[in-house]
């Protein structure tokens, strides 16, 4: 799995502790859009990119007792570049936790533009005998706007037209 971080215990991006898997691939359309350059997660495309085993990042999880959920942001989990690796992660990770660990995707695509992507998520967690929460928050990061509470999340976000969706 091509990653560019690990957070073991992250406390800010969902209302769960969670272990933060952060990607290397995006298009940064968010400043594209906006003509500026906006991207908080900017750092990352500078990284170096790793190949984690998702079996060792498994384990890291389940071996962490504070940690009750998983995150992955970014660049772009739902970039094509990520998008096996996301399928993979969640195919393994729903084999070996059976429990109710909530996996939450952040993606500045806004909805209509991953459609076919969450369609393929919702059709791999449905596999499973507990689907677990999947969640994904959508939208870009749109400067000099109010940041709005996210009751999925249980987070505040940056940007009004952002959000969070149970697809699972």
């Amino acid at each position: 799995m091509k990653l560019v971080g690990i957070i073991d215990e992250d406390f800010i991006n969902y209302r769960k502790p969670a272990m933060v898997l952060e990607f290397p691939y995006c298009d940064f359309k968010c400043m594209k859009e906006c003509g500026m350059q906006i991207c908080q997660n900017l750092p990352l495309a500078s990284l170096p990119i790793v190949d984690a085993p998702i079996e060792s990042l498994i384990d890291r999880f389940v071996s962490n007792p504070i940690t009750e959920a998983i995150v992955m942001q970014g660049l772009e989990p739902l970039s094509d570049e990520s998008m096996p690796d996301v399928i993979e992660f969640i195919k393994q990770f729903r084999r070996k936790v059976h429990d109710k660990v909530d996996i939450v995707i952040y993606t500045g695509y806004n909805e209509s533009e991953v459609s076919k992507k969450i369609e393929q998520i919702w059709q791999i967690a449905s596999s499973y005998y507990y689907r677990g929460n999947i969640i994904i928050k959508f939208g870009r990061f749109i400067p000099n706007q109010q940041y709005h509470y996210d009751e999925v999340l249980g987070i505040s976000l940056a940007s009004d037209n952002q959000y969070a969706k149970i697809i699972s």
